[in-house]
């Protein structure tokens, strides 16, 4: 993250490139900043997602070294897949909009015609080239040849278009108010994507209801399809996976659990990340903790804030 990026040699420094991938970033050197911290906003982004449930998504601070839950086809891979996708095609995308990629700038006009209370102004995020990169690094890799059966590879390739097409179905418009005394006299609009965030927290719904498949030749193609009877068929906005995961509770290395022990837990919460759902009913341990914090805050004219420091005893859960 510390590289400037700005001489194609830096394309070296990089693991784990496939052919494709170092000859994208060679002809396009300006966009590996980021395509890098894409990277970094995938890892911190699906830790925050994960942070409430019993797989927390701490995996992937080993990247590009994935262990077992990521790399045998599990329903969290589907995830990790799809957001990296996701995460690459959308900043691209703002990349271009903020003017940091030289062969790229705002996007095109919308063609839809605007209504009489607005005109369309400003700088759209570009998401025909995001989509454009994004699709060529991330989808490299699954189609050189390399990276496991022809089931994992289809499963991989299907979650990283389920990504991208969360992200273009996340384009929305947005505006901005100019007139008199704060007035919306005039109001221009653009095209813009929202937070990696919102992204993520879709793409979460996606792998709560995320379809078990096989891979099998339909006709003159090989398909995903759904996997148990009964099951709707598969659409393209769903995300698929291969095996079913382990429970996470306990530790076991061949599927990659570190299971939950010494986690934090809610002992008042309902939901995942309840002392009961997460320490798998093995119990938990309470501490109690002195924390400090700012207190009996005071505006003074002008212009500062004076705190004082306040101590205070918290109660902390933690799984068995």
């Amino acid at each position: 993250s510390e590289v400037a990026w700005n001489e194609s040699q830096h394309c070296r420094l990089l693991a784990g490139l496939v052919p494709d991938q170092f000859q994208l970033c060679r002809r396009n050197i300006e966009v590996m900043h980021s395509i890098v911290l894409a990277a970094h906003r995938t890892k911190s982004i699906c830790q925050k997602t994960f942070a409430d449930m019993r797989w927390n998504c701490s995996s992937i601070q080993h990247a590009p070294s994935f262990g077992p839950d990521l790399l045998k086809g599990t329903r969290e891979s589907a995830f990790v897949y799809a957001l990296a996708a996701a995460a690459v095609t959308h900043t691209i995308a703002q990349a271009c909009a903020s003017g940091e990629l030289p062969l790229c700038s705002c996007s095109s006009i919308p063609s839809e015609v605007p209504s009489p209370d607005f005109r369309w102004g400003g700088c759209g995020d570009n998401l025909a080239y995001g989509l454009q990169l994004g699709a060529a690094f991330a989808d490299s890799p699954l189609k050189s040849g390399r990276l496991g059966t022809g089931a994992l590879k289809a499963m991989n390739l299907h979650n990283n278009a389920v990504g991208r097409q969360v992200v273009s179905d996340s384009l929305d418009t947005k505006c901005k108010c100019h007139g008199v005394s704060g007035s919306c006299s005039v109001k221009t609009c653009w095209k813009g994507l929202p937070k990696l965030d919102e992204i993520a927290s879709d793409l979460k719904s996606k792998y709560l209801a995320a379809i078990k498949v096989s891979q099998r030749l339909i006709g003159p193609r090989k398909q995903l399809i759904a996997k148990e009877m009964g099951v709707r068929p598969v659409q393209e906005a769903d995300l698929v996976y291969l095996i079913n995961s382990p429970d996470y509770c306990t530790p076991n290395l061949h599927m990659g659990s570190v299971g939950t022990q010494d986690r934090q837990c809610n002992k008042t919460s309902a939901g995942s990340d309840s002392c009961n759902l997460l320490c798998c009913g093995r119990g938990y341990n309470t501490y109690t903790e002195e924390v400090v914090e700012r207190c009996h805050c005071k505006y003074h004219w002008c212009c500062y804030v004076v705190c004082k420091r306040c101590w205070r005893k918290v109660e902390r859960y933690v799984c068995k």
